[in-house]
């Protein structure tokens, strides 16, 4: 039997220790019974609420990565809102784990290729919620504006009962997302291990300054697409 008590704590990056984290998630369920319609309801906030941002896709910063940071700047990449969706979960009691896989987005920009020197997005990462005795898979990553904006079409939907992951093709039947690496699940968030993928994967931007990234995406609060 597997110990589900160690995706029920809090760690360095899903932190509901912190007072608003697990107050966030206590308020988003608060009239909801089960633990099915408590996730339903987490995917959703976290989905929507928080924006999809391609800044914050930069690991060598920590706080990018933390549950609290991420809800507090309302807005993250794929990693970050994975991570605040399973701190979310482990907070009302749903075992919740990070997963984290490489994928090849069909539809990005030349601009997110010239700069990562490839189409892979190396370390994407969707969360695993424990309920009615199975791991489910949820990526909350794209809000229904970007989803529109970006043509990233089907939007995620999530049942609390099947898989919640991006469709193989688009709305239109054209190549959308490849899954190319399977890095397993995780408890927390395996910061040693994204920092090792990235520093083989992304050689002309990751092991250089940081300057060169922020020039290329500046924090905002408005989300950054990746085709513009």
């Amino acid at each position: 039997m597997e110990d589900m008590s160690i995706y029920l704590q809090p760690t360095e990056f899903l932190d509901f220790h912190k007072t608003r984290v697990k107050n966030t998630a206590i308020e988003i369920t608060k009239d909801l019974k089960t633990d099915k319609e408590k996730a339903i309801a987490l995917f959703y906030w976290v989905q929507n609420e928080i924006k999809y941002n391609m800044f914050t896709y930069y690991p060598k910063i920590k706080a990018n990565l933390k549950a609290s940071v991420t809800l507090r700047r309302k807005n993250g990449f794929c990693m970050s809102k994975a991570t605040l969706l399973s701190t979310f979960a482990r907070a009302v009691g749903i075992p919740a784990r990070i997963h984290m896989v490489d994928i090849i987005n069909h539809k990005i920009s030349k601009r997110v290729v010239n700069l990562m020197g490839t189409n892979a997005f190396h370390c994407h990462a969707y969360s695993e919620l424990y309920l009615n005795g199975k791991w489910i898979k949820a990526t909350p990553v794209f809000d229904k504006e970007t989803s529109i904006k970006g043509g990233f079409l089907p939007i995620i939907k999530f049942d609390g009962e099947n898989d919640a992951l991006f469709d193989t093709l688009d709305k239109d039947g054209n190549l959308f997302v490849e899954y190319i690496e399977d890095w397993g699940n995780y408890a927390d968030v395996p910061i040693e291990k994204i920092d090792q993928i990235f520093t083989e994967k992304y050689p002309q931007w990751y092991n250089g300054d940081i300057s060169i990234f922020q020039k290329q995406f500046k924090m905002r609060k408005e989300p950054l697409t990746l085709n513009k």
